[in-house]
């Protein structure tokens, strides 16, 4: 397996979360789901190189057959969440209709491929297994037209490119020879009871308790996954509900905006400060200047952990195919982020005879990515199997 390439990315509401395997070494990123348009006449020239970080100035020009406008070039990820007419996701956003999943998506395995290739302006980088997920709502009849979209040959154009010559232009081919997509949830469950390595079963008590069923809550930006697993595998009449934690990021955003005098460049930048701790719950509006605003976020946490357990109390008692599961189990950044909460509203709903324990696994944030990249490697691994069938028969 070694000897393959594989991208496994979570295309979150919120982050682009990815994981790449290139002959055996890892690289892990995660850039803010974030574009804005590029126009040269604003564009602001460094001092010095030195004072551009690459990351934080992926400026993009993608051609391919995904993308509907091919003319326009773009900030991505934390470039983007910089600028004034940032675009971030719409609420229940279709992501395989949208340019913004290939832009983003095209752009980080350029930028992965040029961090690989740091000595070449023209790159070719193939990727043997691409695995991305989709949520619920969206997976059962879009798979096909996301598999379509994203497999076959895509160029990069990274614009300003630090450290090279003018006109600072750095191209990569992306050739992508298959694709899978996951259903995030299950994805999740995947990233839980398989090693990343060996792909054997690493938590045979949690396999053995789906059984019995287990109910996952996978809480993400602009969307909540419940998937139920029974005798090791999803249950598919468990659906998703357009219900995340963006919307009470943006309430946040407005209010700091409007009683503090603090404007948040992107939700991505809120959330980094939410994974800091109340210790980090501050904002400086001008220089010297603190302002507490813990009094804005705990609400909107408690808000939204008690609306996550009532869509986990509604999927336990509609699902037939799981009633009486054994186990529930949070997962996804918001769900982290919001953990204590979460628990706190779960101590209330026992007092109230309807108990919901919740468990909250390492790398809650990263399961997704973590299952994307298993379903790569297995993919990958039936496709291998099959060619050294066609061989042995053909011999």
């Amino acid at each position: 397996m070694d000897r393959h390439n594989f991208l496994a990315v979570d295309i979150g509401n919120s982050w682009y979360k990815a994981l790449a395997s290139e002959n055996g070494i890892h690289s892990e990123y995660q850039i803010p789901n974030a574009i804005a348009l590029f126009d040269e006449e604003f564009y602001e020239k460094p001092y010095d190189d030195d004072d551009i970080v690459f990351e934080e100035n992926l400026i993009v020009e993608v051609k391919s057959q995904a993308v509907v406008d091919r003319r326009e070039i773009f900030y991505i990820g934390k470039g983007a969440a910089k600028q004034r007419d940032v675009s971030l996701t719409a609420f229940n956003n279709q992501k395989v209709d949208e340019d913004r999943t290939y832009l983003l998506l095209f752009g980080l395995a350029g930028y992965h491929a040029a961090l690989q290739h740091p000595e070449e302006t023209e790159i070719t980088y193939s990727i043997d297994q691409l695995a991305v997920s989709l949520p619920t709502t969206q997976y059962k009849e879009r798979k096909t037209r996301l598999k379509d979209k994203l497999a076959g040959t895509h160029t990069i154009v990274f614009h300003k490119v630090p450290g090279l010559s003018e006109p600072k232009e750095l191209t990569v081919k992306v050739i992508i020879n298959d694709v899978i997509v996951g259903a995030e949830g299950a994805c999740a469950y995947l990233g839980l009871t398989r090693d990343q390595e060996t792909l054997g079963i690493k938590d045979e008590e949690l396999v053995k308790e789906s059984q019995k069923g287990i109910i996952i809550g996978d809480l993400g930006g602009d969307s909540v996954d419940f998937v139920g697993i029974k005798n090791n595998k999803p249950v598919a009449s468990v659906e998703g509900e357009p219900f995340g934690i963006n919307q009470f990021l943006d309430h946040i955003i407005q209010r700091v905006s409007k009683k503090e005098m603090y404007r948040f460049d992107s939700r991505a930048e809120l959330e980094e400060k939410l994974a800091e701790g109340p210790s980090g719950w501050y904002v400086e509006p001008f220089a010297g200047v603190r302002k507490d605003i813990s009094k804005y976020i705990l609400p909107q946490l408690k808000s939204m952990a008690i609306k996550y357990l009532e869509h986990f109390d509604r999927v336990r008692s509609s699902s037939s195919e799981i009633k009486g599961a054994v186990r529930y189990i949070a997962v996804g950044g918001a769900a982290k982020l919001a953990q204590k909460q979460i628990q706190e509203a779960a101590a209330k709903w026992s007092d109230r005879g309807r108990p919901i324990e919740l468990t909250f696994p390492e790398n809650m944030e990263k399961l997704n990515v973590l299952g994307l990249m298993i379903l790569a490697k297995m993919n990958q691994l039936k496709r291998d199997k099959g060619s050294n069938h066609i061989m042995t028969t053909k011999g």
